[in-house]
């Protein structure tokens, strides 16, 4: 049985978190050159158009059962990323991550609210000691309340719905139809802002600082190289924790998840020397051991 598994299973995830920690790393070099827009416009059309080649092969399956759920779980999940490398411009990675890392706890306070699912007390103080987790590391009131701070908050919550979506209307869809309409949407996110911003340029900023607003342009090497870079390990981390998850049960293979903002923080260390102040390592691993706890809580 797959699910026998639960070292291979950790070895998978650990080794996409590892990869993603690599590659998102990458984001704020490519956003010296290129837009957030034309960034994702670009990456899902190398994803896609791989993806399709696959599928032709007869490598994978990629028709939904029911496209309007797939197509709608894919959108909120992407506009969640779409959030994510955002911000990645122009804040640290490992602050970003622990934003997107708050997803477990939105999950836990939409069931109760919506769903009518119960929290029970171990829970609820998981969500308190995973609060104070990511007031820790994103520090937002280090300058007064600074509401930038907490826009990677907003993506957690985003990637909580299309987590639900995905439980609640995607059962027993391919795991790689998700996969290409989450491209999908993240391409069409993509065209609708560089087309937006070619058609009303507005004055960017050059650097990392411009990534967002920034329009249409000829992509250097390197952007090139990178997105190039992204596209690929995306798709092989995808496949990673796809296979992860056939290979142990879900609630135990989510903690692997965690150890991306370990894995994050490293490489953002070894190549741009980042260093990670001691606030943040301690909310880091608040939000690490608050997800641990709500995941085996979730399982009984």
């Amino acid at each position: 049985m797959p699910h026998d598994r639960p070292i291979a299973a950790a070895g998978a995830v650990f080794a996409a978190m590892f990869l993603l920690g690599l590659i998102d790393n990458t984001v704020v070099v490519i956003a010296r050159d290129l837009g957030l827009w034309q960034f994702h416009f670009m990456r899902a059309v190398i994803v896609v158009g791989l993806m399709g080649g696959m599928s032709a092969l007869g490598l994978i399956h990629l028709r939904p059962n029911r496209r309007w759920a797939v197509a709608l779980r894919g959108g909120l999940a992407g506009f969640s990323m779409l959030i994510y490398f955002g911000c990645l411009a122009f804040m640290p990675i490992g602050q970003v991550a622990a934003g997107l890392f708050t997803a477990p706890i939105w999950v836990m306070l939409i069931g109760a609210l919506f769903l009518g699912q119960p929290i029970g007390l171990t829970r609820l103080i998981a969500a308190l000691v995973g609060f104070a987790g990511v007031l820790l590391v994103l520090n937002p009131f280090a300058d007064g309340l600074d509401p930038v701070a907490v826009i990677p908050v907003t993506a957690g919550f985003f990637y909580a719905i299309g987590g639900i979506a995905t439980r609640e209307w995607c059962h027993g869809e391919s795991t790689f139809s998700m996969l290409l309409y989450f491209f999908l949407s993240l391409g069409l996110f993509g065209l609708i802002g560089t087309t937006a911003l070619t058609l009303f340029p507005q004055d960017a900023p050059l650097g990392p600082e411009g990534f967002i607003l920034r329009a249409l342009v000829w992509p250097t090497p390197l952007a090139m190289g990178l997105t190039l870079l992204q596209a690929g390990g995306s798709m092989i981390a995808m496949g990673l924790i796809f296979r992860g998850y056939q290979l142990g049960e879900a609630s135990q293979v989510a903690i692997f998840e965690y150890s991306m903002l370990i894995f994050a923080a490293g490489w953002s260390f070894s190549l741009f020397g980042t260093t990670l102040e001691a606030r943040a390592a301690l909310g880091m691993v608040l939000i690490i051991a608050s997800g641990i706890l709500i995941a085996i809580r979730s399982r009984r």
